[in-house]
């Protein structure tokens, strides 16, 4: 299977001021994310508030995304990817809106564990995993390994071990978690056989380094995204200052943000910030105020990020 190089962001779900979804600022927001430098997207995920959309409503944004994306051509020469999340506590769900995304031209799926049941065993987790992934056998499948949202803190070398040969379609694993010797150890399992999408966009540049990571899927990406592939591009020239100075920088806006709720919540609202309204986060989470929103702007500007961020 084809292994991803560089970077692919999860783009936030856009809502009219009274919940609905908005489909409206797709194309726009896929033009933008390529012009960074962004090489696709994992649509429906945590970003994208994904467990609180309807079906129905995640079969509409998938297919908005592949038509927005369908002539764009990402830096690398390589169509613009569409990776669909179909994760969900219904696996019988989770394998429909696998074949949905089959069905429709994505380029790949992926899921995380659920939050309910709670996944305790790598068994149980490989069964699901096996569920979903063969409702879309011609696509690849990544494991979506975020377990600070669902409890799923399970071996990921001992996952690979049990997944091996049984899934024909699993591709690897995005791995949102911070032990770097972990992600290490699974980059290294049977000389690199799964691709590991590095998952945390506050330490690229460690990842780069120790783990050899090539690709990688971002929330920051939404607005900070050039910077981000920067990190890569100084790494890959060379130039360990700038490499530093980016990764230092990317820190400097994930520390903004997590003074207002993180990037779900303040991530969406900076990207009104740069000029892409996609509003309101939905129930329960506790959207942003005006004043928040202004103190926000604040110390984005104390930190020059407006001279820096994802460009239309």
């Amino acid at each position: 299977m084809e292994k991803i190089i560089g970077l692919i962001d999860a783009p936030f779900t856009p809502f009219h001021a009274n919940g609905d979804v908005n489909l409206e600022p797709i194309p726009a927001y896929a033009r933008m994310l390529a012009k960074n430098g962004l090489k696709g997207v994992f649509i429906n995920g945590s970003s994208g508030e994904g467990y609180m959309l309807t079906p129905e409503e995640r079969k509409q944004l998938a297919e908005a995304w592949i038509a927005a994306t369908r002539d764009i051509v990402a830096s690398d020469g390589k169509p613009f990817k569409v990776i669909v999340h179909v994760g969900s506590c219904c696996v019988r769900e989770s394998r429909m809106l696998a074949e949905h995304a089959q069905a429709i031209g994505a380029w790949g799926i992926g899921a995380m564990a659920p939050p309910f049941p709670k996944v305790g065993r790598i068994e149980e987790l490989v069964k699901y995993c096996e569920e979903i992934a063969c409702g879309a056998p011609d696509l690849p499948f990544y494991y979506y390994h975020i377990p600070a949202f669902n409890g799923a803190f399970l071996p990921m070398t001992k996952f690979l071990e049990a997944v091996d040969g049984r899934i024909a379609n699993f591709a690897g694993i995005k791995y949102t978690f911070e032990s770097m010797y972990e992600y290490n150890q699974c980059r290294l399992y049977k000389d690199g056989k799964y691709d590991m999408l590095h998952g945390q966009d506050e330490t690229i540049l460690p990842c780069l380094a120790m783990g050899g990571a090539r690709g990688g899927i971002g929330g920051t990406t939404n607005y900070n995204g050039n910077n981000l592939v920067g990190i890569i591009e100084a790494w890959q020239a060379g130039d360990l200052e700038r490499a530093r100075e980016l990764q230092n920088f990317s820190q400097e806006v994930i520390n903004v943000i997590c003074h207002f709720r993180g990037n779900i919540v303040g991530g969406k609202r900076i990207m009104k910030l740069i000029g892409l309204d996609l509003g309101p986060n939905r129930t329960p989470f506790q959207n942003m105020t005006d004043a928040e929103e202004a103190q926000m702007h604040a110390e984005l500007e104390a930190i020059r990020f407006f001279e820096r961020c994802n460009k239309f």
